[in-house]
């Protein structure tokens, strides 16, 4: 007999398989299939115990199928996706009127929204890690004087300062949540931690409030509140103010920003900042699909600049960007220049040359896993080098590409192959649960075919086979 069929193994035309009508077909023609189905299926009219629970199980798939065929945007979905696009979480505040175009965009959407929140899970992990190299002997090494000063040997490579940072983020109800945060940090053998916990509430669909306590060997106890309001629904104000406890008393701050949409993809800044490091700051952002620009101007104690910054995203390729920025200020100037490229799904590396005066050359590397960030900034000279300028950039171009032949594609090709085995697995099942359905579907037929007989055999005497057997069949049509 059948076994219990799974509903997860239905593909995208097993509703019409089940059915019994073509793709194209009309809801009068679903509306016919699907009674001349349940009078066939009704677990009514079978006596025997197990073709009652196969006729139960037909049944139940029968209905399913018809109601989802019988709903214009259901029916979409399902002719787009299949049965896995109408489980995504959403569909339900979608518009009833929609292109297949507009479903398909609208279902990735809901697609990468429900990944992001199974990834982060419900305590919504956030963390950082960063160590910082000191190169510069791989360079400095090969100035002039340099060995009869220190004398030759292999370069010296260190690790002066490391920082780690970590969030967690819990919701305690549908208004309130939680926030953990800590960090420890260490620069030249000195270093320290600090500890922070957060209360957020959302008190309006317009804004929310938050309350901060701290404490750490870093700065000391900390007290803070921060909150946020939308003005209009272009425009949105953030106040925080802060007590910093130490040993050299009380030190207050108060920041502010106000931020306007200037178009669709343009947003404005407005930040003032009071406190240990005053300052004020405006700043421009555009974010269109294939570029995103940035141009601040601050004037403060001590960091005076003014900062521009363009990105620009392939329209063939969404997995890779080049970047370059220009920061200048009473600090110097610094020209930086980078890409970055998504490598898998939810990691993305990057690495970025910076060029500054007095700042030197430096190697910044950095690699998104999910919400997890991991920063490697590399110091490789005080001087303005070409040597150095040269091998921070074409050596992680190498590295990369190394990467990418060595390790990244045998990965790729290895998980499709696992994931075209899986299929060929999953393939093989449904037939064979296919196969147990229509084997089932035969005997419910035959088990009525039987029963009619029997009717019409005890109302009328016996028939002439043919006529009785014509009027089985106009019956089960």
């Amino acid at each position: 007999m059948a076994s219990a069929l799974d509903d997860d193994e239905i593909h995208n035309d097993d509703y019409y398989s089940l059915l019994n009508v073509r793709r194209e077909a009309t809801q009068d023609e679903l509306k016919a299939a699907y009674r001349r189905l349940c009078m066939l299926y009704h677990p009514d009219k079978h006596r025997d115990p197990e073709l009652k629970r196969q006729a139960e199980q037909l049944f139940n798939f029968v209905h399913e199928a018809y109601e989802v065929l019988s709903d214009p945007q259901a029916r979409a979905i399902y002719d787009i996706y299949g049965k896995r696009g109408l489980d995504v979480e959403g569909w339900e505040v979608v518009e009833r009127k929609r292109t297949p175009a507009e479903i398909r965009e609208e279902y990735e959407r809901l697609q990468k929204e429900r990944e992001e929140r199974r990834l982060q899970q419900r305590t919504n992990p956030k963390g950082t890690i960063s160590v910082g190299i000191d190169a510069t002997d791989l360079f400095d090494r090969y100035e002039e004087d340099y060995e009869d000063v220190v004398g030759g040997g292999v370069p010296h490579v260190e690790i002066n300062k490391m920082h780690i940072s970590q969030s967690i983020e819990a919701p305690l109800t549908t208004k309130d949540t939680a926030v953990l945060s800590g960090s420890l940090s260490t620069h030249n053998g000195n270093g320290g931690g600090t500890i922070n916990l957060a209360l957020r509430r959302v008190t309006s669909a317009k804004g929310w409030g938050e309350v901060e306590l701290g404490a750490g060997d870093t700065h000391g106890p900390l007290f803070g509140m921060k909150i946020f309001r939308n003005l209009t629904p272009r425009c949105f104000i953030t106040a925080q103010c802060g007590l910093q406890f130490s040993s050299r008393g009380v030190r207050p701050g108060v920041t502010t920003v106000l931020a306007r949409h200037l178009d669709k993809n343009t947003m404005g800044y407005l930040q003032w900042r009071w406190g240990i490091q005053s300052s004020m700051n405006t700043s421009i952002v555009r974010d269109t699909k294939s570029s995103h620009f940035t141009f601040a101007m601050q004037l403060g104690i001590p960091h005076t600049f003014v900062m521009m910054s363009y990105q620009y995203k392939f329209q063939d390729d969404d997995q890779t960007k080049i970047k370059g920025s220009v920061k200048s200020g009473f600090f110097g100037t610094v020209v930086e220049y980078g890409a970055e490229r998504k490598i898998s799904r939810h990691s993305v590396l990057g690495a970025t040359v910076s060029v500054g005066v007095p700042q030197g050359v430096s190697l910044k590397i950095k690699l998104n896993r999910a919400s997890q960030t991991y920063f490697f900034p590399i110091h490789l000279t005080d001087q303005l080098l070409p040597s150095a300028v040269f091998y921070a950039t074409v050596g992680p171009l190498v590295f990369y590409l190394a990467i990418q032949q060595l390790v990244i594609r045998p990965y790729v090709r290895a998980q499709k192959e696992e994931d075209l085995e899986k299929q060929r697995e999953s393939s093989a099942s449904n037939i064979a649960k296919k196969k147990q359905e229509a084997e089932a579907a035969v005997l419910l037929m035959q088990e009525s075919v039987r029963r009619i007989i029997e009717a019409e055999e005890s109302r009328n005497g016996s028939h002439h086979p043919q006529r009785l057997v014509r009027k089985v069949c106009d019956r089960q049509q």
